[in-house]
């Protein structure tokens, strides 16, 4: 019997599957500064302090495996010059000093053409590692997730948002740790769930900030917010258990405030 890894919040927002050492990244979206130069706003690259922590999660993990979750790039449906420069040369740095994996995400139309050899490249429904299903979020995992025991996603930006007695606000990264609906899953797969849980990954990228969780509706259209992944809309996200990136447990996300 294969023996099961256990998830580990690590601070700085990367996930580490003990005991085989995997380290998981979620939405790193390099080239961001791009886009935000077109808006007016001059943003130094930050591809080598995104590099630069990275390498500090893996010294301190001593990783062993390096899984990036998706959206590793930003600027679609093409790739802009800064990301045709930075993106090769930050993904060879890794690949050359770690076991490297990458599930495509809706901004990773074109990696494969800026990946170096040695990078393993899965499709967005992911892929499994022991009990462990590892995909980005924006599509239904593979059915083979159904035989995991976790499933790992991004693509949400988890967060929430706190208010005092005179107005201010603040929002806070954190990691959503969901039940999922087996009954739901079963109907649309066709086939026995075995997952316990979902984890919702936060963002690595500090230029983004997150998504509030536990505010009544969407900022922009005034519908009620849901999550925008898929499976995640399915769950029981409205209960889910909320860790900040310190690893301060907040207790159970309908317990918060709603704001």
């Amino acid at each position: 019997m294969k023996t099961k890894m256990e998830p580990k919040f690590l601070p700085g927002a990367a996930l580490l599957l003990e005991p085989d050492k995997v380290l998981v990244i979620g939405d790193l979206h390099l080239g961001l500064e791009h886009e935000i130069f077109k808006s007016g706003i001059r943003i130094p690259s930050q591809t080598e302090k995104i590099m630069e922590r990275i390498d500090l999660l893996i010294r301190e993990s001593k990783a062993k495996h390096l899984v990036f979750l998706g959206d590793v790039k930003h600027n679609i449906p093409v790739s802009s010059f800064q990301e045709d420069r930075e993106l090769p040369l930050f993904l060879k740095h890794f690949a050359a000093k770690i076991k490297t994996s990458l599930v495509k995400g809706n901004h990773d139309g074109d990696i494969e053409k800026l990946s170096p050899r040695g990078i393993k490249i899965y499709p967005s429904s992911g892929f499994g590692i022991k009990n462990f299903w590892l995909a980005h979020g924006q599509s239904w995992p593979s059915p083979e997730a159904m035989d995991c025991e976790y499933l790992v996603i991004g693509h949400d930006y988890p967060a929430v948002q706190f208010s005092d007695a005179v107005g201010s606000r603040s929002v806070e990264q954190c990691w959503l740790v969901s039940k999922p609906d087996r009954e739901k899953l079963e109907k649309k797969y066709g086939k026995n769930c075995r997952l316990e849980k979902i984890i919702s990954v936060p963002v690595f990228n500090r230029l983004i900030g997150g998504m509030p969780f536990n505010r009544k509706s969407s900022n922009k259209s005034g519908k009620k917010f849901k999550p925008l992944s898929p499976i995640l809309q399915t769950a029981d996200w409205k209960h889910s258990e909320v860790y900040l990136l310190d690893g301060t447990y907040m207790g159970k996300l309908d317990g918060l405030k709603k704001i």
